[in-house]
Parts: structure tokens; sequence; C-alpha cells
């Protein structure tokens, strides 16, 4: 992988993380049109240093939010700052046991799965239909809804399963109001990042062997372009517009079927 095919991947993370559309899912596609035969373990530090940037660039949007969380979690004080907080923490449980226990099963659905990709959107497309036609109201977060959408946001570790879609679109779908959803799915990945960045540290993923440059220039790109996706999508999920993601994820679903079946 060369640096300009980097920075296109991080346009790409950067673009799609936020967007309901699967941005694992378009690294994997976008890795088999560029020619990148980086597999397994690579090709999966290359997700996680993209989707480390557009964690970033989540904090710097949120971080009024994130300073709030922090000082809640260790107030310790019966409080809504402190219970929005533990169910942030509540919520990372699902898919951090999936990461831990998993790892090396997941590494494996990162190497030009496209077929997997494809259906995987279908489902994503479904999701995010159903979810735009749910009522909305102005519910906040609950505690037992925090481990459904926990579990949403594991289940959406596989590629082509939008994570920001399936966290979204489940809680919508379990009725909570669509700007407290946005913020809570986009705020509960930030813990999960940081981990899985400090795990991949100390086994030693960042070896010498590590390609820094290309790297580093897709994670600026990621992080740049998700300040602005992030942004763009708080928006969109206030105007209820997520039919439209759900016919694109249709469309890439259908064609990544089709490539890899016929071509």
């Amino acid at each position: 992988m060369d640096i300009i095919n980097a920075i296109i991947l991080g346009i790409v993370q950067g673009l799609t993380e936020f967007l309901p559309v699967s941005s694992s899912g378009h690294l994997e596609l976008m890795k088999a049109i560029l020619g990148d035969d980086s597999v397994g373990e690579e090709s999966m530090m290359t997700t996680v240093v993209l989707h480390f940037a557009t964690a970033l660039s989540t904090v710097v949007v949120f971080r009024k939010d994130v300073a709030e969380i922090f000082k809640g979690l260790f107030a310790f004080k019966n409080n809504e700052s402190f219970n929005f907080s533990l169910k942030i923490v509540i919520s990372m449980i699902p898919a951090a046991f999936v990461g831990v226990f998993f790892d090396d099963i997941l590494e494996t659905m990162f190497e030009g799965q496209i077929l997997l990709v494809g259906v995987l959107l279908l489902f994503t497309g479904g999701l995010l239909f159903l979810a735009d036609r749910a009522k909305n109201t102005l519910k906040d977060v609950s505690y037992t809804q925090a481990i459904i959408i926990g579990i949403a946001q594991a289940i959406a570790i596989l590629p082509g399963i939008s994570r920001s879609g399936a966290t979204i679109g489940t809680s919508v779908l379990l009725g909570i109001d669509r700007a407290k959803a946005a913020r809570f799915s986009f705020l509960m990945v930030v813990p999960l990042i940081l981990g899985k960045i400090a795990k991949d540290i100390l086994d030693g993923a960042f070896s010498e062997s590590v390609k820094w440059a290309e790297l580093g220039a897709g994670f600026v790109a990621a992080f740049l372009t998700g300040l602005f996706a992030c942004t763009l999508m708080i928006a969109i999920v206030k105007r209820s517009k997520l039919t439209y993601f759900a016919i694109y994820c249709f469309i890439v679903g259908t064609l990544a079927i089709s490539w890899k079946l016929f071509f």
C-alpha cells in the first residue's frame, strides 16, 4: 500500500465511519479495488488505525460531552452525568468481549471477504429502512437499552454491518430520541477504539515492519474527513433521512455480491 492509496482509504474511512454505510465494509471493498493484497493482521491494523483517527475526530466534535463523561464517571454521584457515563461503559462490554476472545477469527473477516461484505451491507440497508420508519420520541437511553445497543455494536464489528447504522438504528427502533441516539452511538465507540490501539501496542503489533508513512497519511485523511462527516451525520439523523443510506447499502451490497459471483 502506497501513500496515495492510504490517503484514499483514509478518506473512505472518514466519510463512512459516521454515515451508516459500514466503514469497515467500504474499506474492504476499496482495498480490493486498489489491489491491496494485505491480509489478516496487517489489513486489520490498517482498519484499526483509520478507526482510531475517526475516534479522535469524534472526541473533537463531542469534546464537551467527553469531558462530561469523565467528570461524571469519577464523581460517583447518582446524577445524570454519572448515569450516562455508566451506560457508555455498559454498552462497551459486548464488543470488548468479542474483541478479546474472538480477535483471531475477526482477522479472517478482513481478508477481502467481498461476498460477506455484500450480504451484510444488504442487512444494514434493511435495518436502516426499518429505523427510518420508527416513531420519533424524546426518550433517553436506559441501562437495558445500553446493553442491547452494545450487542448491536459487537455484531457490527463484522465488515459490511455499519456500526453507526446498527447502533443508531437499534436505538431508534427501541424508541430513543434520534439526536440522543446519534450522540450515544458516536461516543460509545471511542473507548473501544482507544482500547484496541492500546492492546495492539502492548502486543507488539506496531513493530518495525509497520509502514508508518502510509498509516500516517491515512490517519490524517481519516481524521479530517471524519470531522466533516460526524457533524453531517448528526444533522441527517435529526431530519430522518436514513432511507437514502438504506438504498445506497442495497445498491453497493448488490454490486459487491455480483462482482464476487460473476467477475
